[in-house]
C-alpha cells in the first residue's frame, strides 16, 4: 500500500467506510488517521497520517503469539485466526505502530435502554462470517487489526479504504509488478517508511 500525506484532509472517509465494512465496535480501529502538527506559531504544519496494519515483511507481532494465532499468509497478509486467539494481547504489546486494538465485547448503544440490533449483525473477515453477540462471541475477547480486506481483493475489489478515500490518497497493488499503478507512481516519488530502524520491513509506503 502507498499513502500519498499530501492529499489526505483528515476526512476520516477511509475509516468510516472500515467501520461500516466490518462493523468495529468501539476501540477496535483498522484504519486510524493520525493528526499531527508541528511547527511554532505562527509557522504551524498540520499534517494526516492514515496509520493501517503495515503488513510488514518481519512482523513482530507473529513470534510473540504463544498459539499460533496471528501468522503471515503466503501472500504477505499477516492475518489473525479468531479461533486460536487465547486474547492475551502479546501482539498488541508488540507492534512498533500500534495497528492492533482489542475487542473488549462493547457496544456504542450498551448505556440505551437497548443495545441495537445493528451492532450484533454477523460481519464477514478471513472467509467466514462473524457475530459478536452473546451466543456467537468467539471475536470477543481477541486482538483485532486491518487485513488489508482480504475478503474484498479475493474477489478483485479494492480494500474498502481505498475506495472510500475522496482524495485518492491510496494506492494498493502487488509491488512485484512494475506495471502495477502503485509501482508506477512510487517510481516518480520520493517515498518513506515509518520505523524503518526496528528492521520490521513495513509493506506500507508514504509520499
Amino acid at each position: 500500500m502507498l499513502l500519498d500525506t499530501r492529499k489526505c484532509i483528515g476526512c476520516h472517509a477511509c475509516n468510516i467506510g472500515c467501520v461500516a465494512e466490518y462493523k468495529l465496535p468501539p476501540a477496535v480501529v483498522y484504519r486510524p488517521v493520525m493528526d499531527v502538527i508541528s511547527g511554532k506559531y505562527p509557522d504551524l504544519k498540520r499534517q494526516f497520517t492514515p496509520r493501517p496494519c503495515f503488513h510488514c515483511a518481519k512482523p513482530s507481532c507473529v513470534p510473540v503469539c504463544p498459539v499460533g494465532a496471528t501468522k503471515q499468509d503466503p501472500d504477505g497478509i499477516v492475518s489473525i485466526d479468531y479461533h486460536k486467539c487465547i486474547g492475551c494481547r502479546a501482539c498488541v504489546a508488540n507492534c512498533p505502530y500500534g495497528a492492533r486494538t482489542f475487542d473488549i465485547g462493547a457496544y456504542y448503544t450498551e448505556e440505551t435502554p437497548a443495545v441495537q440490533d445493528y451492532e450484533k449483525e454477523g460481519f464477514y473477515e478471513y472467509g467466514h462470517i462473524w457475530r459478536r453477540d452473546q451466543k456467537h462471541s468467539i471475536v470477543v475477547g481477541s486482538a483485532r487489526k486491518c487485513h488489508f480486506c482480504t475478503n474484498r481483493i479475493e474477489k478483485g475489489l479494492l480494500p474498502i479504504c481505498v475506495s472510500s478515500c475522496i482524495g485518492r490518497v491510496s494506492y494498493f497493488g502487488d509491488l512485484n509488478d512494475n506495471q502495477s499503478l502503485i509501482r508506477k507512481v512510487m517510481a516518480v516519488n520520493e517515498t518513506y517508511r515509518l520505523k524503518e530502524e526496528t528492521g520490521n520491513e513495513p509493506q506500507v509506503y508514504y509520499i
